[in-house]
């Protein structure tokens, strides 16, 4: 028998990128037998014809299954809503930029063999200098702060078993801190070198100096949460 992935990805005005993103992970899946898929593409609000496309490609596709927010509520509300929505026993993310590759998928999964979650990284990351430099700084402030082991916690490819989504406490931003969460609640991490490319459609939907403020804001929230987190297990259950 099969095992269902569950590929949960977040759009906010990629109306371009859509299609696109669908023919990869098709393309992907097609080389690996042992897999069956459903892309779980969540529309956050989005103001452009995402909405159209998304329910385009379902009508030709089977394993589309769009999610629409009720109105623009962030990347992490999309990410939760999905991966709660999602039927399969692994959960693969992946930011919806084109800039994430389902290529790296065939890796993470055989990591999931043996772990409870993986995290990429990119190595050879595609951006401007100012971003890459932000973002260094960014994950060796929050290793030095919260102890998380992720060395780029804000890169979209990531996989969970499905057991993981109830230790994710949702909040704005949470999607940088799944690691946290991950290590807090005993779980076996990975980490994964991933492809990482330029955007071509569509315009970033984050800046620099709009993120640092409120990134000093969560790390306090996240650090008090760590200390406060309690795991919930109950024998004979993962």
């Amino acid at each position: 028998m099969k095992t269902l992935v569950s590929v949960v990805v977040p759009f906010y005005n990629e109306e371009e990128n859509i299609r696109l993103l669908a023919e990869k992970i098709a393309a992907v899946f097609h080389s690996l037998p042992d897999y069956e898929y459903e892309c779980v593409f969540v529309n956050d609000g989005s103001t452009d014809g995402t909405r159209a496309e998304l329910e385009q490609l379902a009508r030709e596709d089977s394993h589309i299954r769009p999610i629409h927010m009720a109105k623009n509520s962030g990347q992490s509300a999309a990410i939760v809503a999905g991966m709660r929505r999602a039927k399969g026993d692994l959960l693969l993310m992946l930011d919806g930029d084109l800039q994430n590759d389902p290529g790296d998928f065939p890796k993470m999964l055989d990591l999931l063999r043996e772990n409870d979650c993986v995290f990429g990284y990119r190595a050879k990351r595609q951006d401007s200098r100012v971003k890459k430099i932000a973002s260094r700084l960014a994950n060796r402030v929050r290793q030095w702060w919260l102890d998380d082991q992720i060395r780029d916690a804000g890169c979209g490819s990531k996989g969970f078993r499905r057991y993981c989504v109830e230790h994710m406490i949702p909040f704005n931003g949470m999607h940088r801190y799944f690691g946290v969460m991950m290590k807090a609640a005993g779980m076996r991490i990975a980490e994964v070198e991933v492809t990482h490319h330029p955007r071509k459609y569509g315009k970033s939907k984050y800046g620099i100096s709009d993120r640092f403020w409120r990134g000093i804001y969560d790390l306090i929230g996240v650090a008090w949460l760590k200390k406060r987190y309690v795991p919930i297990r109950v024998e004979g259950e993962n």
